[in-house]
C-alpha cells in the first residue's frame, strides 16, 4: 500500500497479551507502535532525519541528565494509577463544585486523612477512657521504632513486621510471640489503612495475586500458627526470618542489574498454572506470617518480581493490600482461636496506633512516586541489616550457624531458580508476540480507518477505528485489542471460505 500526503506505514503487532512497558522488537524501518504515544501521535510526528554527506543517520549522543532530573526520576516518577484515575484528572472541570476538585485533584490527601482520622478518633476516646498516659514512659521505643516502621511499610513490599520483628526480638530482646502477635496487631491497624490509601488514590494493583494469594495465606496462617510455630525455638525464628529474606534481597539485586530489563504492569496472559503459583505463594507466604508477623507480602513481592515480571510499582501496593488482610486474619486466630495474645503485645499496640496510622498511608503516597529501583534498594539496605544484626545479637551455635548459612544457601539456590524460570516465561511471551499477525496501519485521512491483515499467505484489507480498538488504561499503547484481533480472524475465515 503507498503512503500519501506525508501518510506514515507502521507495521504493528496484534494484541499482546497483559500489560506493561514490553517493547516489542522491530525492524529499523518499520517502528511498532508500541514505541509511540498515541496520544501525541499524528501524521507530522514523523518527518526525515538529516543525514550527513554520506547519506547515513549519524548517532545523536544523549546529553547528561542533571542533578534535578535525576531526583525527579528516581524520587518523583510519577504514582501509576488506574484508568479511572487518569481519566478523572483528565476529564476534570475546572469550574466543578469545590467538593469535586478536592477529591479527584487532590485525591491522595483525602485517601491519607481519612483512615488517619477514623482511628484517632477511636484511640483518643480509649486513651482517655483508659488513661494510655502510663504506658509511654516504659515503651516509647517501640513508638520511636514504628514511625520509621509504619513508613516503611507503606513504601516497600515489607510490612511493618519485618522492621518491628527483628529490632523487638534482637534490639530489646523481646520474645519472639509477644513481637510476632505485636506486629499482626499493629499492622491489622495501619496496614489497612494504607490499603484503604491505595484503593481511594486507585493505585495501580495486581488483583489476581491479592484473591489467590489471600486464600492461600489465610489457610498457611492458620496451619502455621497451630502446628509450626509452637515447635520453633526463639533464635531458630529470629534467624530463619532473616536469613530467608536476605536470600530473596540478594535475588532481586542481581535482577535489577538488568537497568533496561522488561516490566508489566500486570501479570500478562493470566493461566491456570499461575493461579495454582499465586496460591502456594500466599500459603508459605501465610506460615512465615504466623512465626515472624510479616511474610505473604514478600513472597507476593518476590514472585511478582522475578517469576512474572511484573512492576515494583505495582508489586508494592499489591503486597500492602495483602498484609493488611493476611494480618487481620493472624490477629482474628490468635485472639478469638486461641486467646493467646499477651497483655504486653496490647501495651506496645496501645502506644503505637496513632503513629502508624499516618506513618502507613503517608509512606504508600510516598513510595507511589518512588522509582522501583529505589524501592528494590530499600529492601537490600533493611534486609542486609536485618541479618548483620541478627550474627550479632543472636547467641549462635554451630547447629544454628550451619542451619542459617543452609537457609540462605537454599533461599539463593530458589529465588535463583525462580529468576531464570521469569526470564524463560520472558523468552516464551517474545516468541508469542512474534508469532501473532503483523498489520499495516496507514494514518493517512483517505485510509485512516483501512488495515492490511497477513495471514495464512493471503494479504486481506479490513476497515476499523482505531479510536474504539486502543483503551490506554488496560492496554500497552499501540496494540490493537483482543476483540478487533477476533473480529479480523472471523473476517479471514469468511473471506477464506468464499475463495475455495
Amino acid at each position: 500500500m503507498e503512503a500519501k500526503d506525508r501518510s506514515v506505514t507502521a507495521e504493528v503487532a496484534l494484541d499482546f497479551p497483559g500489560q506493561g512497558s514490553y517493547t516489542p522488537k522491530a525492524a529499523p524501518h518499520s517502528p511498532t507502535l508500541g514505541h509511540v504515544n498515541w496520544s501525541s501521535y499524528n501524521k507530522d510526528m514523523h518527518s526525515p532525519q538529516k543525514q550527513n554527506e554520506t547519506g547515513v543517520n549519524p548517532k545523536i549522543k544523549k546529553p547528561r541528565r542533571t542533578f534535578t532530573e535525576w531526583l525527579k526520576k528516581y524520587f518523583w516518577e510519577g504514582q501509576a494509577l488506574t484508568a479511572t484515575q487518569t481519566q478523572a484528572l483528565a476529564q476534570l472541570d475546572p469550574n466543578a463544585p469545590w467538593h469535586e476538585r478536592l477529591i479527584v485533584k487532590h485525591r491522595r490527601l483525602v485517601g491519607v486523612a481519612i483512615p488517619f482520622l477514623f482511628y484517632q478518633v477511636i484511640w483518643w476516646s480509649c486513651a482517655i477512657t483508659y488513661d494510655f498516659w502510663d504506658l509511654f514512659p516504659d515503651r516509647y521505643f517501640i513508638s520511636i521504632t514504628m514511625i520509621f516502621g509504619s513508613m516503611i511499610a507503606g513504601m516497600t513490599s515489607e510490612g511493618g513486621g519485618a522492621v518491628a520483628f527483628p529490632v523487638m526480638t534482637l534490639a530489646f530482646g523481646i520474645k519472639p510471640a509477644v513481637a510476632r502477635d505485636f506486629s499482626l496487631m499493629i499492622q491489622s491497624c495501619g496496614m489497612t489503612a494504607a490499603a484503604f490509601t491505595i484503593f481511594w488514590m486507585r493505585v495501580q494493583l495486581e488483583w489476581h495475586s491479592i484473591i489467590y494469594c489471600s486464600i492461600g495465606g489465610l489457610i498457611g496462617m492458620a496451619l502455621g500458627l497451630e502446628f509450626i510455630d509452637p515447635n520453633l525455638t526463639p533464635p531458630q525464628k529470629k534467624m530463619g526470618f532473616v536469613c530467608v529474606w536476605f536470600s530473596f534481597a540478594f535475588a532481586l539485586f542481581l535482577l535489577n542489574r538488568y537497568q533496561k530489563r522488561k516490566t508489566f504492569k500486570i501479570i500478562p496472559d493470566f493461566k491456570f498454572w499461575k493461579m495454582v503459583v499465586l496460591f502456594l505463594t500466599g500459603f508459605i507466604g501465610g506460615i512465615f506470617s504466623a512465626i515472624a508477623g510479616s511474610g505473604v507480602d514478600i513472597c507476593s513481592f518476590s514472585i511478582l518480581t522475578l517469576l512474572f515480571r511484573v512492576s515494583e510499582k505495582t508489586a508494592t501496593p499489591t503486597s500492602v493490600v495483602l498484609m493488611a488482610g493476611n494480618t487481620v486474619v493472624g490477629f482474628y486466630w490468635r485472639q478469638v482461636i486461641q486467646q493467646a495474645v499477651s497483655a504486653d503485645a496490647y501495651y506496645y499496640l496501645a502506644v503505637c496506633v496513632p503513629i502508624v496510622v499516618l506513618g502507613a498511608p503517608f509512606g504508600s503516597v510516598i513510595g507511589s512516586h518512588f522509582h522501583r529501583q529505589v524501592l528494590a534498594g530499600l529492601i537490600y539496605v533493611l534486609d542486609t541489616v536485618a541479618l548483620v544484626s541478627a550474627y550479632a545479637i543472636v547467641p549462635l551455635t554451630k547447629a544454628l550457624i550451619g542451619a542459617s548459612v543452609g537457609i540462605i544457601a537454599f533461599g539463593f539456590i530458589f529465588f535463583g531458580i525462580i529468576t531464570y524460570a521469569g526470564h524463560k516465561l520472558m523468552e516464551s511471551i517474545e516468541d508469542e508476540k512474534e508469532q501473532l499477525p503483523k498489520t499495516k496501519w496507514d494514518t493517512s485521512e483517505q485510509k485512516k480507518n483501512e488495515i492490511e491483515v497477513t495471514a495464512n499467505g493471503n494479504l486481506y484489507h479490513m476497515y476499523e477505528k482505531p479510536s474504539r480498538d486502543i483503551d490506554l488504561g488496560k492496554m500497552n499503547n499501540g496494540y490493537i485489542s483482543t476483540d478487533t484481533l477476533n473480529k479480523m480472524k472471523r473476517q479471514i475465515d469468511q473471506l477464506d471460505g468464499l475463495q475455495k
